[in-house]
């Protein structure tokens, strides 16, 4: 975990001893829950910390102030949602995912950890972003999900508030895909503030697309479960 503490630290992130522990826990558990629920391919502690943990973590440099609220999509085994809220206690986080045994990891986290103002949510984004509850109701959606610019801003710009920000992090190569995705992120009410360049010890150069919502996203959007995915935008 010295990797951990240590690039937190020079991105000016200073984390305490119980929050060191709190991720010693978490790596420790994702092993071990790994072993009968596919979580992730990644299984040595050190590659948990640079590509799970450090890739989240480095999502809370790109909002100033910590954000009072914070959804994140797909959230599968907590990255990068429920690592933001280990750094940042104080931010009332929804963990939403649709598979249950996921679903189930992310609740066992959340009181292993001794977390409070976290809900896991077994749920579809399409169908969260049309309930009067979530929709437009979040400072920051994340996602990191295996899946293009388009269908993401589907699934997260409904669910931010006006003035609110949506965080993707993706691989270094994202001119294409992010000029493909210009015409939906506009569409659902976005912008693109930044792509910002991710440098982490030991792993590939990433990004992070940053998107500012301007306005309040069309109510047909999102479409119904599996078009995004099937018909992008």
């Amino acid at each position: 975990m010295d990797v951990l503490t240590t690039t937190a630290a020079e991105w000016g992130i200073a984390l305490t001893p119980q929050q060191r522990e709190q991720f010693a826990i978490y790596a420790a558990e994702l092993m071990r829950w790994n072993e009968r629920v596919n979580l992730t391919a990644i299984t040595d502690e050190h590659a948990i910390v640079a590509r799970h943990f450090l890739d989240s973590l480095r999502c809370g440099l790109s909002w100033g102030a910590p954000p009072a609220s914070l959804i994140d999509v797909g959230s599968g085994a907590g990255f990068p949602g429920l690592v933001l809220k280990i750094a940042w206690p104080a931010i009332r986080v929804t963990l939403v995912e649709s598979i249950a045994k996921k679903a189930a990891f992310l609740e066992h986290m959340r009181v292993r950890l001794g977390l409070s103002d976290v809900v896991v949510l077994v749920a579809r984004a399409e169908v969260l972003g049309h309930d009067p509850a979530q929709r437009e109701r979040y400072d920051v959606a994340v996602a990191r999900a295996v899946a293009g610019l388009p269908v993401l801003a589907e699934y997260c710009l409904p669910l931010c508030r006006i003035g609110g920000r949506f965080l993707a992090p993706k691989g270094a190569q994202i001119a294409g895909e992010l000029a493909g995705a210009q015409a939906a992120i506009n569409r659902l009410g976005g912008r693109v503030a930044a792509i910002e360049p991710v440098l982490i010890p030991g792993i590939e150069p990433r990004t992070l697309v940053v998107i500012d919502k301007l306005a309040a996203t069309p109510p047909q959007y999102p479409r119904a479960p599996g078009l995004p995915a099937k018909r992008p935008l």
